[in-house]
């Protein structure tokens, strides 16, 4: 598959094109998936790193669609991770059902980057939401001692499992409705995050892009939280 305009920037930028190829397909609940890929020595080139992710590519009336997924359980050494997805109608969601082992597909590696913070946090405080769900469990994991506070948004509270995935002491999952928008979900924060805050916390934010816009500001602005105690990324665009 070419990948058009959005490769060629991608290759610019430094990205780095794999294969992968599917070992597995397990259907963890009605509208979740988890496949396990062999890497195609993306591993053994790049390295791993907590909420590493990856650009898959789809096509979508028949041009290149790119998709952010996050590395579960990533293993160098078998040169095997594997990927969560949610069954939303569309290019991934379609890919993701049919998919058999040894089919492959397509990636670019290219703005994955993220090291934990140093010193590390006394707590860590996260806002995030199933398309995050992954990249929530590999930040915990790395901080395995790391007090934390999670504000999790989903459209079902009564049926969200996995945040935590591991029990562990001291982590705390608060589990918002998704209403208006994600409007509920910043007032919600905006509310309680300040009384947790403490000169050591860190702050990790990774819900849809205007969400994420609004909180990371709010954090930055409002809060006076440095720069180095911030993670904030988008990783979905509301329609």
């Amino acid at each position: 598959m070419r990948h058009g305009w959005q490769g060629v920037t991608l290759k610019l930028l430094g990205g780095k094109d794999f294969t992968f190829t599917v070992r597995s397909n397990e259907q963890v609940s009605e509208h979740l998936r988890r496949l396990r890929f062999g890497d195609g020595g993306m591993l053994g080139v790049t390295g791993v790193h907590p909420t590493m992710w990856v650009r898959l590519w789809f096509e979508r009336a028949g041009r290149p669609h790119q998709r952010g997924y996050t590395l579960v359980d990533p293993d160098p050494e078998t040169g095997t991770f594997a990927m969560e997805f949610t069954l939303h109608t569309g290019p991934a969601g379609d890919w993701a059902r049919g998919a058999r082992p040894g089919d492959t597909i397509h990636a670019t590696v290219q703005g994955t980057a993220f090291a934990p913070p140093d010193p590390p946090p006394s707590r860590l405080l996260v806002v995030g939401d199933p398309a995050s769900r992954p990249a929530i469990n590999s930040l915990l994991e790395s901080m395995p001692s790391t007090p934390a506070r999670i504000w999790f948004e989903t459209p079902d509270p009564a049926r969200e499992r996995g945040i935590p995935r591991h029990g562990a002491p001291d982590r705390e999952v608060v589990h918002v409705p998704r209403r208006d928008g994600g409007a509920h979900l910043v007032r919600t924060v905006r509310s309680e995050l300040p009384e947790h805050l403490g000169p050591a916390s860190y702050v990790w934010i990774a819900c849809d892009t205007v969400t994420t816009r609004t909180l990371a500001a709010f954090v930055r602005k409002e809060l006076g939280v440095p720069r180095e105690r911030l993670h904030a990324l988008g990783y979905w665009r509301a329609t």
